[in-house]
Parts: structure tokens; C-alpha cells; sequence
């Protein structure tokens, strides 16, 4: 098996529309394709951040790249993906706004 973190630092007046795009938008088209969501949290950060992060399953790692390649490559998502962006500012004003810090980390068990 394959474990990943998805992790974020979100400032909190972006916090619900980030979720919101999240389960009407990236869930919806990451399980298509049979990424396995363990589970999805939050928690504040500071006074003006909320942590979030997910952590995903996939039986290999060679399947979890496949899954990002048929992710990345369904052009209706990519549309989607752009309009919220646009929606809301634009990529980098997302990036340089909102979303203070992202990481995409491979989880390894300490589990024998």
C-alpha cells in the first residue's frame, strides 16, 4: 500500500470556500478514478490559519501516479479546476492570497 498527506495552510476567510471546491470538486473526481480517501481534517493554526489535511490511500505507488496522470488528464476537471481559480482571483492570487503552504508527502509506516 501507498499512504499520502495532502497538507495545507489556508487562511481561515478562504477556509469554506477551499472545502466546499474540495468535496464538490476534487473528491468527486479523484475517487473516479479510484484514489481512496482515509479521511480529511482541520485544525486551527494560528490566529488567522487553518490546517488542513487528507490523508489518501492507493495500493502502490506505481497506481497512486496512475491515478494523478487520469486526474490531471480529464479535461472536464481541468475546466473546472480554472474556473474556480478564475472565480476566485486567478492561480496566483490563490497561491500568494490563500493558500500559504501546500505539501504532497509520502507517508511511511512505523507499523511491523
Amino acid at each position: 500500500m501507498f499512504y499520502r498527506r495532502k497538507f495545507y495552510i489556508v487562511k481561515n476567510e478562504f477556509i469554506e470556500i477551499f472545502n466546499k471546491h474540495f468535496n464538490e470538486t476534487n473528491l468527486p473526481n479523484q475517487m473516479k478514478y479510484g484514489s481512496r480517501l482515509i479521511g480529511r481534517w482541520m485544525i486551527p493554526n494560528d490566529e488567522n490559519t487553518t490546517e488542513v489535511f487528507a490523508i489518501w490511500e492507493y495500493d502502490s505507488y506505481e497506481k497512486y501516479n496512475e491515478i494523478e496522470a487520469n486526474v490531471r488528464s480529464d479535461k472536464e476537471h481541468r475546466n473546472r479546476i480554472e474556473k474556480w481559480y478564475e472565480k476566485n482571483g486567478g492561480r496566483d492570487n490563490v497561491f500568494k492570497k490563500y493558500l500559504l503552504e501546500v505539501k504532497n508527502e509520502e507517508l511511511m509506516s512505523t507499523v511491523k
